[in-house]
């Protein structure tokens, strides 16, 4: 075998061209094996393999250097750079992240999950090279998908004024996660038609130069290509036509489902554990789609992950005009709910808290100045979803509960979420977001009366005296065991309180707790610092009352072990209680 014998880039270099196809059937054997028992992402990884051999057959790894867009296709990349064992060997796969690390190898000079960075982050380091006087060439690796991004076109934008080598290799197959969406997907298409002759260029016209490989799986042609732009001295464009999930034929035929997979039977590409329990995503597109039928008002937007919402290929087709993808473009997607709920429309965006980030300033400027009352739904903003450094869900509390006019509300059961998303809907005094529960989801059947405009007003679940537990959405349950370990070791009756505000305080019933409680403790699923706990302590702070604040401590966490996590952070019931001074 080739790959077996692959330590790094200068052995690919080694192997006759006409023999390259061989190590790239071996490679996509191994990464078939590992993702059928492993899991990740399929589709990009697949479709990238000829096109990363290629790159490491023609430049100079790390002196040159490559930088991959959202890293989501940079398995192949790893397993010519001294990681093919991460592939090769399952009691190894783990010893890779999943995404370009600097801490793992050289040839890494990122640590990238988000979209639609690559060029600019190699801009940074062509126009350092160039400060320092150095040489070598600067590769951004860009898929068409991360295109609809911002950034990414700001990126190209300065590119054509860096005045030095940079080379950008559009992988272009036709898909994002799901479809694409936006006019550049026009002229892309248009391109490929063409053979990349279209007068209408979109990347000529912002002044880079350019050419075209319509065979993007064909290594040699590849090679011909990359040689063509190796040390050239101001950007260009290598537009590359591939085909995501190459090799694979259920994913080739279904290229969305095939993006990221968990374990499957290779034979059938039918999952290994079926997961047929209702989820969030699930209730959140059954209660949408018979809402939009009864009000033509109502549209779901997401930002190139339709199925955060539960928009599968033909609920996104029965929703018809009144369901919006709008590409990896998150800042656009809360600039149009904005528009959307400013000018009578219901907005209703689906986002997972990793990618909120990226919509602070919208969220801030656009929605909130002007009090628009959009809705925005935060998904796997918890210490139970994402897990890599890249996706953590950790943040949105201190970030969003922050923003003037902005109501956050955390439910914790499907019932309450439900009923909050139905008020958001309907009312139009406020811009509202709803942070969904961690975990798997909780279903009491208990009708919601509660009447939501009647701002931070929290509810007492338990009434009891000494002990108050604040248990926000995910935490909730655990407040509710921890108010009966106290009550089991104290034998008095600890209060429960369900807050559902995550963005302001109740403080004529936090005035009531000091009448016969000396301890509230908070429980949040997100950061400690800037987060809930800390309003609630700063209420206390001149009183007698005494206030533990539980949560995560704001670090960059990295593939953590979540029963870890939770005793570092003090998060278990025992910890909690043994806390506790009596």
């Amino acid at each position: 075998m080739y790959i077996e014998k692959i330590n790094g880039p200068e052995d690919v270099k080694k192997i006759e061209v006409a023999e390259l196809p061989k190590l790239a059937e071996e490679m996509r054997h191994a990464l078939l094996i590992r993702a059928s028992k492993h899991g990740g992402h399929f589709g990009p990884n697949f479709g990238m393999v000829e096109a990363t051999i290629a790159l490491h057959y023609v430049f100079d790894s790390p002196k040159d250097k490559i930088v991959f867009d959202v890293s989501h296709q940079s398995y192949p990349h790893k397993m010519l750079t001294g990681r093919k064992d991460a592939y090769l060997y399952e009691e190894h796969y783990d010893d890779v992240s999943g995404y370009t690390n600097p801490h793992e190898s050289a040839h890494d000079f990122f640590t990238v999950g988000h979209t639609s960075t690559s060029v600019s982050l190699a801009c940074g380091l062509a126009k350092a090279r160039d400060l320092n006087g150095e040489d070598g060439n600067v590769i951004a690796v860009i898929g068409d998908g991360s295109l609809s991004g911002g950034e990414a076109l700001e990126g190209l934008d300065y590119a054509a004024e860096l005045g030095g080598n940079l080379i950008i290799v559009v992988n272009d197959n036709d898909m994002s996660i799901a479809e694409n969406h936006g006019g550049i997907y026009k002229n892309l298409k248009l391109l490929r038609e063409t053979n990349g002759q279209a007068e209408c260029n979109l990347f000529c016209a912002m002044g880079l130069d350019y050419i075209y490989v319509d065979h993007g799986n064909d290594v040699a042609e590849l090679i011909q290509a990359f040689e063509s732009v190796k040390d050239s001295k101001k950007a260009v464009v290598v537009h590359i036509n591939t085909l995501k999930g190459k090799g694979y034929a259920p994913a080739e035929q279904h290229k969305e489902q095939w993006h990221f997979n968990g374990p499957f039977h290779i034979e059938t590409g039918k999952p290994l554990y079926e997961m047929e329990e209702e989820d969030y995503s699930d209730v959140t597109c059954n209660y949408l789609m018979k809402k939009m039928k009864e009000d033509p008002a109502v549209v779901a937007i997401t930002s190139g992950t339709p199925t955060v919402l539960g928009f599968t290929e033909d609920k996104r087709k029965e929703a018809g005009q009144q369901f919006v993808d709008v590409g990896i473009a998150e800042e656009t997607a809360v600039a149009l709910a904005a528009g959307i709920a400013a000018n009578g429309g219901k907005p209703v965006y689906g986002v997972y808290s990793t990618f909120v980030q990226r919509t602070f300033d919208q969220i801030a400027q656009d929605v909130c100045i002007d009090n628009s009352p959009a809705t925005i739904v935060t998904f796997s903003g918890s210490v139970y979803g994402m897990n890599d450094v890249t996706h953590l869900g950790l943040q949105d509390i201190p970030m969003m509960a922050n923003i003037p006019n902005l109501v956050y509300l955390a439910p914790t059961t499907k019932e309450e979420y439900l009923a909050m998303l139905d008020w958001s809907i309907d009312q139009d005094q406020y811009p509202v977001a709803i942070k969904l529960p961690g975990g798997e989801m909780t279903s009491d059947g208990k009708k919601i009366t509660k009447d939501f405009s009647q701002l931070n007003k929290y509810e007492v679940t338990e009434k009891g005296s000494k002990v108050a537990v604040i248990g926000l959405g995910t935490f909730y349950n655990m407040g509710c065991e921890v108010a009966k370990a106290v009550e089991e070791k104290t034998g008095t009756k600890a209060t429960v309180i369900n807050p559902y505000y995550i963005t302001g305080i109740d403080e004529v019933l936090l005035e009531d707790l000091k009448k016969d409680h000396d301890v509230v403790i908070t429980l949040e699923d997100g950061f400690l610092e800037g987060g809930f706990g800390e309003k609630i302590a700063r209420f206390y702070g001149d009183s007698d009352v005494k206030v533990l604040n539980y949560g995560v401590k704001k670090e960059l966490l990295d593939r953590y072990d979540i029963e870890e996590l939770l005793k570092k952070n003090h998060l278990t019931v025992q910890q909690i209680v043994g806390d506790l001074k009596f």
